[in-house]
């Protein structure tokens, strides 16, 4: 799978080009001090939708057959990877529906909204989400785009790390946040491949640590 998946991100990076931003990567002297390290940051805050969740919509839904396009997209999400779809759903003249909790930020609501997507609310608890999800899914034929636990949105957000390595070639640590595992998985499989040596870290907010406790 390791091969396999790495084939799909070198091949979402080809698909991304022109599509997705290559966004810079900052340095901070102030923050080499305080670590005691060359510190690197992929600003993927200059991504469309301003989060990497861009990458792994776009691949993802590009690779659709016509059926599934002309029947539509469907996700949950409460911000960015709702934005993300829908915008790439915009992109290619697709309909996208999102169901977000009503709980999501009004900002990250309107900006979905904003992009041509259908926003249907459902309570905030993960099993409420998926389930409206899944009822609009049967009656309507979507295809569902889910925010990280899929090949293709993996390979999308593995792309942020691949450009990484072609820019800097070789990393003692990459420190990549840990949601859902999409980014972390494609960033883990682009160091296996491209810098074995690189040790691969998710993080989390300690508040919020269900990986860590998984």
């Amino acid at each position: 799978m390791g091969t396999e998946l790495f084939e799909r991100i070198q091949a979402a990076r080809q698909r991304l080009r022109g599509r997705a931003r290559q966004t810079p990567i900052a340095t901070s002297r102030i923050l080499d001090q305080l670590a005691g390290a060359a510190v690197f940051c992929k600003c993927e805050n200059f991504q469309r939708v301003g989060a990497f969740k861009f990458r792994g919509a776009f691949n993802a839904i590009s690779l659709l057959s016509d059926a599934q396009k002309k029947a539509g997209v469907i996700t949950f999400s409460s911000g960015n990877h709702a934005q993300a779809v829908a915008l790439t759903c915009q992109m290619l003249g697709l309909q996208a529906t999102v169901v977000m909790p009503c709980d999501a930020p009004a900002a990250k609501r309107a900006a979905t909204a904003g992009y041509g997507a259908r926003v249907v609310l459902c309570e905030p608890k993960n099993p409420s989400r998926e389930r409206v999800t899944a009822e609009l899914q049967a009656k309507h034929g979507y295809t569902l785009i889910p925010p990280f636990y899929h090949l293709d949105v993996i390979a999308g957000q593995g792309t942020a790390a691949m450009e990484m390595f072609e820019e800097l070639r070789s990393l003692d640590f990459l420190i990549t946040p840990c949601g859902g595992g999409g980014l972390l998985s494609g960033s883990a499989v682009c160091a296996k491949n491209l810098d074995p040596k690189c040790r691969v870290i998710g993080i989390e907010s300690e508040l919020a640590d269900d990986a860590v406790r998984s």
